[in-house]
């Protein structure tokens, strides 16, 4: 015969202490932009702009607030902090995100979880990734943490060259494949452009990302303008000069028309 009658006489015998639970609960932040490739402007004559995938990290303070030796110490990191009682695990990415950029309302995906026993020498400590899309001068006010030394941005070649703490290489790498896919299907290339874009800077910040064929080839320009996720805004005459010396028309994102536009680029 049971013990308890109901919900209630059972919560109030529950006992959590018979499972093992995490030691920590955390959310981790790969922030993405998207700038100047100024190696390459300064080898070439062009006017055009190329432009490169960058991802910011921290280094972790020899340090931490106590004075106590850090985990993990002098390694670099994604931005990230510990989850809260009174938050969710995107709670907290947006909250660390606003406090380690000073920005918020942008692009930010949830994209796995870690939970490897080993992952973090500190114990069994769950970790959620996110990604996050920020304009490069959003960057600018970027600032190291407490348990962090310093707060810069990386090529993916030089972030992936680095000493990087925990998991956070597999994490990175995650990351950067569901970026890829998500500027092919979906509309967040916008975060990368002013509100109105020539198809050559539409062209320049897909390549940042993602380099296929079709795209770094000429007939991207022909193909693009009879996209319907995309319209012209320049009136009869009206062009700009800004990021080539020949004229081009402006294009906008129609807002309506957001998912899986992949099978429409190639």
């Amino acid at each position: 015969m049971s013990k308890y009658q109901n919900e209630e006489e059972v919560l109030l015998n529950y006992n959590s202490n018979k499972y093992v639970t995490p030691d920590g609960y955390t959310s981790d932040i790969a922030v993405f932009t998207i700038v100047d490739d100024e190696e390459k402007e300064n080898q070439k004559k062009s006017s055009k702009k190329n432009k490169v995938l960058k991802i910011m990290l921290i280094q972790r303070a020899k340090l931490d607030a106590e004075g106590e030796p850090n985990i993990e110490g002098g390694k670099w990191a994604l931005p990230g902090g510990f989850v809260q009682p009174e938050e969710t695990a995107y709670q907290a990415a947006e909250r660390e995100l606003v406090e380690e950029t000073g920005v918020q309302g942008i692009h930010l995906q949830h994209f796995g979880v870690y939970d490897k026993p080993g992952r973090d020498r500190r114990g069994w400590i769950i970790s959620n990734a996110h990604y996050a899309i920020v304009p490069e001068f959003h960057l600018k006010k970027r600032k190291a943490a407490d348990d962090a030394a310093q707060v810069e941005l990386f090529t993916m070649e030089e972030a992936f060259d680095l000493e990087l703490a925990f998991d956070h290489r597999e994490i990175i790498t995650t990351a950067l494949n569901h970026i890829k896919r998500d500027m092919m299907q979906t509309d967040i290339a916008k975060e990368f452009l002013p509100e109105v874009f020539t198809v050559s800077e539409l062209q320049q910040v897909l390549l940042a990302v993602y380099y296929h064929t079709s795209i770094a080839s000429d007939n991207f320009f022909k193909k693009i303008k009879n996209l319907p996720f995309i319209e012209k805004v320049s009136r009869k005459g009206e062009k700009t000069q800004r990021n080539s010396k020949r004229p081009a028309n402006l294009y906008k994102f129609v807002e309506e028309e957001e998912d899986e536009i992949a099978s429409k680029y190639f």
